[in-house]
């Protein structure tokens, strides 16, 4: 609650003039909002295009933040609109070619993995790499509900969704992840869940 109030405190302030103070603001939620973009684009490049592009939509819309939800709620929405319009953008400039590399690039890392198995034995890079291979509206509903700690109605706000909507689409992107979970894990995954 007390971070609720602190970040209406700065976007009052900005609103009032001090803009400088929006940095704070952005220093607050830039990981957040960055792990969001990262899910939906898949490489660290387009997620830091993306999270910028957020921070200044939130920025010139400051003064159409209504204050009656979370202001992490109205963000994240941004963040999600921009990612999508972002991909939507982006797969219209790509061709099949890439899609068939995309699947080779699966094909190889499955073949790289086991290489690399000792080194990831961590359960927190499995289940992101679980997560990197969700669809992003599955990756984000996950993301927002455990990572952002947000809310059924709030993620519904977010996802411009109904909450028992998004209650049906997390119970299946929670299947999905257990099946990547298992593909990636194969016998370890039992120890995770």
């Amino acid at each position: 609650m007390q971070q609720k109030e602190t970040d209406l405190a700065l976007i009052n302030a900005v609103l009032a003039g001090n803009t400088s103070v929006y940095a704070d603001l952005v220093k607050r939620h830039q990981r957040f909002v960055f792990t969001l973009a990262l899910r939906f684009a898949k490489n660290r490049e387009d997620a830091e295009e993306i999270a910028q592009d957020c921070f200044v939509k939130a920025y010139k819309a400051l003064g159409a933040f209504k204050q009656d939800s979370k202001f992490t709620t109205w963000l994240y929405t941004i963040t999600y609109t921009t990612a999508m319009t972002f991909l939507r953008k982006k797969r219209l400039a790509t061709s099949s070619i890439n899609d068939e590399e995309q699947v080779f690039q699966v094909a190889n890392s499955d073949a790289s993995f086991d290489a690399n198995l000792v080194e990831k034995k961590s359960s927190y890079v499995y289940l992101n790499q679980a997560i990197d291979l969700l669809l992003p509206d599955d990756a984000a509903i996950i993301t927002l509900f455990y990572k952002g700690e947000q809310s059924l109605e709030e993620i519904g706000q977010t996802l411009h969704m109904e909450p028992n909507t998004v209650k049906v689409k997390l119970h299946r992107a929670r299947q999905r992840l257990k099946e990547k979970l298992q593909y990636l894990l194969k016998d370890e995954v039992k120890e995770l869940i």
